[in-house]
């Protein structure tokens, strides 16, 4: 495509419009307008451009996770209708969209130079010695039924940038290492991940599925517990939203944004208290309900919590002489709670149970010890740290592993 063509093709672009926006786009595009101008701006552009390419990836991957993260008609409909379903307006202007893609993912180094040496010919010597960046591979989508192949199994827009996602001022933002935690990960209470599995596979499915509380002792893998769920099922399309309680005042900006997109979600509330009944509290508790205008089908709650009532109680309240203002009271605190369809216990684990969990890590981290020396072990190192539960475990299995390191 000659230069003045792919600039007339690279504005005429429309439902994948959008894409124009993206950093890569726009630096090839600053490229090929700098022809028109000075070899002086050309070597500007062109070293913006390599340097993007080098910090990042290929440059038809680059085009690719545009298309994944762009929003779009195409993108949307491809998740609700059939191929055939689809307007033929709509897959003309795709199918024009994607050629020229489809040019612009496959410009190389040497034909950028090229072109400059044929505009600016007085300063070709300088121009031969341009780092060249990598040839291109070719772009995974290679037409318009592949695109939607793409939109319909893997979904798009922003949330296709992970599986992890956190709320900084009011904002979703993607973690770029989310936590990898797996349910093998996990030792024992085994009932209670059965429950969470079930769950979110026929969330997952489009069956009925329930909002559910995890509470229990910390340290007992409530917090794991999810995320390695969602680990599970992440290849699935299921997305986690960790919301702090000082981000919950954007609980319903949250809600709308995720309900708008094509993905489930998790929306995970880690630590769940009130300190009062407020306005974020009444919010929650009629999202849960369903409210006036319902509840996004693509969104379930899961909290932990240290308590089961969610509100805490001030000794005032407890010692009020009004016996009918003390049961409102109580009748309040478990309101919330009552509202999750689910309510999973995680208990402390006696002896053997605890014993049970160093066994296992044992076994997967290679811990040479007696059981009976290993046992003891793990039992007074219990004592320092306030009791027996999963993660003191983990931690008295991390400390041997040190330790194995040190001996050798």
């Amino acid at each position: 495509m000659e230069i003045k063509h792919f600039l007339l093709a690279s504005c005429s672009l429309t439902t994948l419009r959008h894409i124009a926006e993206a950093p890569i786009f726009e630096l090839t595009y600053t490229v090929m307008e700098s022809y028109s101008k000075t070899a002086q701006d050309f070597c500007r552009a062109y070293g913006e451009l390599c340097g993007y390419i080098f910090e990042h990836k290929d440059l038809s991957r680059l085009f690719y996770d545009a298309l994944v993260y762009d929003n779009n008609i195409f993108a949307d409909l491809s998740c609700k209708k059939s191929f055939e379903e689809i307007p033929e307006y709509i897959k003309s202007s795709v199918s024009f969209d994607m050629q020229v893609l489809e040019t612009v993912s496959s410009i190389t180094g040497d034909m950028l130079i090229e072109e400059a040496v044929k505009v600016f010919p007085k300063e070709s010597a300088f121009l031969y010695t341009l780092p060249r960046f990598p040839n291109s591979a070719q772009l995974p989508v290679k037409d318009i039924v592949s695109l939607y192949e793409l939109y319909n199994q893997k979904g798009y827009g922003y949330f296709a940038r992970g599986t992890a996602f956190t709320v900084e001022k009011g904002e979703i933002v993607a973690l770029p290492q989310a936590d990898s935690i797996r349910l093998s990960d996990l030792k024992g209470y085994e009932r209670q991940k059965r429950a969470i599995l079930s769950n979110t596979l026929s969330f997952l499915q489009g069956k009925l599925a329930n909002h559910i509380l995890l509470y229990g002792d910390k340290g007992t893998g409530k917090s794991s517990t999810v995320k390695a769920v969602v680990n599970e099922y992440a290849k699935q399309g299921l997305k986690i939203i960790d919301l702090s309680m000082a981000q919950l005042k954007y609980f319903p900006k949250i809600c709308e944004t995720a309900g708008a997109s094509p993905f489930k979600f998790i929306l995970f509330l880690d630590d769940l208290t009130f300190q009062q009944e407020d306005e974020t509290f009444t919010a929650l508790k009629a999202f849960i309900e369903g409210g006036v205008a319902g509840k996004p089908d693509n969104i379930l709650i899961y909290a932990t919590s240290n308590r089961r009532h969610l509100v805490k109680e001030n000794m005032s309240e407890r010692i009020t002489e009004n016996e009918i203002h003390l049961r409102d009271t109580m009748e309040t605190s478990a309101s919330l709670s009552d509202r999750f369809g689910l309510e999973i216990t995680f208990s402390v684990p006696d002896k053997e149970e605890y014993l049970d969990i160093v066994d296992s890590l044992a076994e997967e981290y290679g811990i040479d010890l007696e059981q009976k020396e290993l046992h003891m072990l793990a039992e007074r190192f219990a004592l320092t740290r306030g009791g027996r539960s999963p993660r003191t475990a983990r931690q008295f299995i991390k400390l041997q592993v040190s330790e194995m390191a040190m001996e050798s």
